[in-house]
Formats: C-alpha cells, sequence, structure tokens
C-alpha cells in the first residue's frame, strides 16, 4: 500500500513537472503570437497619443510647425522642460468648449441608448427566425459596410432634405402643407448616427442570444415564469455581454463623430469633432485641439470602464 503512494507520488511529481514545462512554452507561443497585436498598438496608438500629449503642453505660435518644442537646451546647456496648462484652462473656462463637450457626450449617450434598443430587437427577432433565414438577414445588415460611410450619410440627407423623399410623401398624404425642416439640428444627427451605427449592436448582441443555453429558459418555464419575466429576468442577464459591448462600440466611435454632424447638422450644432476641424485646419491652434483630443480620451474612457466592470466574466476565466 505504501509503495503505491509513493509511487502515485513520484508519478504525479513528473506529470507535474511536464505541466509546467507546456505552461512555460504556451506562454512564450502566446507571447509571440500577441506580438503583433501589441506592436501595432504601441506603434499607431500609444507613441501618436504621447506626441499628442507633448503638443498639448507647448505654446501655439504663427510658423512650422504652429507649436514651441517643450523640451530644449538654455543658456549654459541647461536642459529644460516647459509645460503649458493654459491650454487645458482655457478648455475648462472657454463655454464654447464646454458646450461642445456637453452636445457631444449627450448625442453620444442617446444615439447609443436607441441603437443599443433597436439593436437588440432586431438581433432577438432575428435569432428567433429559421437558420436559413437568419443568414439571408444577416447578410442584408452587413451590405451597409460594403456602401461607403460618406454616400449613407448623404442619402438621409435626400431623404431629409426639404425637397426630399420624407417630406414630399407626407405632403401627397395631406399631412403637412409645408415641408419640415428635418436637418441642421441634433434629431438628424443622431437618426443618422443610429442608422450607420445599428450593425455595431446586432451583431454582439445576435452572438450573445446564440450561446444562450435553451435549458435555461426552459427552467424558467417549468417554474412558472411568463415568457415576458423570462426575458427580463434569464435572457437579458445572459446577453449582457453583448449589450456591453455594442453600447461601448457606438458609444466610443460617436462621441467624437464628425462627418455626421457635419453634413446633417446645421452651423449651430457645435460638436467636438467639428471644433477639432476647426482648431487643427482653421485657426493652425494645435496645442489647443491636441488639449481637446487628451480630455476627449479620458472622458471615453470613464463610460468604458464603467461598463466594462459591469460586464459578466465567465468562470474558469
Amino acid at each position: 500500500m505504501i509503495k503505491n503512494r509513493l509511487f502515485l507520488i513520484s508519478f504525479l511529481k513528473g506529470k507535474r513537472k511536464k505541466i509546467e514545462e507546456f505552461y512555460e512554452k504556451s506562454t512564450d507561443v502566446n507571447f509571440f503570437l500577441a506580438f503583433p497585436t501589441i506592436f501595432w498598438m504601441l506603434f499607431f496608438f500609444v507613441a501618436p497619443f504621447l506626441i499628442i500629449l507633448k503638443i498639448s503642453f507647448s505654446d501655439g505660435v504663427f510658423g512650422i510647425p504652429p507649436y514651441t518644442n517643450m523640451i530644449s537646451w538654455g543658456k549654459e546647456h541647461f536642459f529644460q522642460i516647459g509645460l503649458n496648462l493654459q491650454n487645458y484652462y482655457t478648455l475648462i473656462k472657454d463655454s464654447y468648449y464646454r458646450t461642445a463637450f456637453a452636445n457631444s457626450i449627450t448625442i453620444s449617450f442617446v444615439s447609443t441608448f436607441f441603437c443599443t434598443v433597436l439593436g437588440y430587437i432586431m438581433a432577438y427577432a432575428i435569432h428567433s427566425l429559421p437558420q436559413k433565414v437568419r443568414s439571408i438577414f444577416l447578410s442584408l445588415i452587413s451590405l451597409s459596410f460594403w456602401t461607403a460611410f460618406l454616400i449613407r450619410v448623404y442619402a438621409w440627407m435626400s431623404l431629409l432634405a426639404p425637397h426630399g423623399i420624407v417630406n414630399r410623401t407626407l405632403m401627397k398624404l395631406h399631412i403637412i402643407d409645408v415641408p419640415i425642416q428635418f436637418l441642421g439640428n441634433y434629431y438628424s444627427i443622431c437618426v443618422g448616427i443610429v442608422f450607420c451605427y445599428l450593425p455595431f449592436v446586432i451583431f454582439p448582441v445576435y452572438s450573445s442570444l446564440g450561446n444562450v443555453d435553451d435549458s435555461y429558459i426552459e427552467a424558467a418555464s417549468n417554474l412558472g415564469a411568463r415568457p415576458i419575466k423570462i426575458f427580463w429576468k434569464v435572457t437579458i442577464p445572459l446577453t449582457k455581454n453583448g449589450i456591453i459591448g455594442g453600447a461601448i462600440l457606438v458609444f466610443a466611435t460617436t462621441v467624437c463623430e464628425f462627418i455626421i454632424p457635419e453634413i446633417l447638422g446645421g452651423p449651430d450644432v457645435i460638436t467636438i469633432g467639428r471644433v477639432l476641424w476647426i482648431e487643427f485646419f482653421n485657426n493652425l491652434d494645435w496645442p489647443i485641439a491636441c488639449a481637446l483630443s487628451v480630455m476627449l480620451v479620458f472622458f471615453i474612457m470613464i463610460p468604458v470602464f464603467f461598463l466594462q466592470k459591469r460586464t459578466i466574466v465567465p468562470r474558469g476565466k
């Protein structure tokens, strides 16, 4: 009996060493496979962000480039680093920039809400269809990515114009007598954003619905729960990750949207994307524009971090 135990212990020790060696090798392999992604993030995100952060602490000047060098050599070869915090103070103090931030965040939140609601309804409806019909609807939704983004926005411009299809249809039905001005306001911007970014919610939610085990729904039904209660208490919590993932994608990409507010919004609509364009290309005030970009990154990270904290982490991972 004792010999058998000793043999078992020595056998497990040998297996343990092999398992540790396997995990060490797999860790090296995983790092090698992840290296292109790490290099991509460092080269195309971290490095440009550090450059923008450096320019945001510089002074604006008339020249090429239109900002002073933050790092310089002073008299008697002294190394000097000049940090100009006036740019950030201007963004906080000036109501023009505060309005742009408030408008962009409000538009993004409203658009994300409607994208999430409509996207979940569409994804749930597609998931309820037979398998052959699902692929057709998913292909139709994917067709929107085959069309240029600018063309899709211009299509809404022709639809909502004073003499567009919507106004002409309402006038033919004698619902209105005078064309309604749909363009040039925040509502038209939200409509364009919801239309263009709706697939970013449909696909993650549809994927989450496919991972829901039907046994949970059957168990809730056998326990006497009604379909509405099953939907709110079982289906919604199990697809929470898809909802949050889609909401993060829509919010993070729409808060700095430029094309849709520029085309569908009027001159009185002030957003972060339009202000960045004006500061970079019209005013040539790169330090203010870079400071605005840095603050925008932190404004995006706060809600994204909050939403990621509310995601469900699967057990064993």
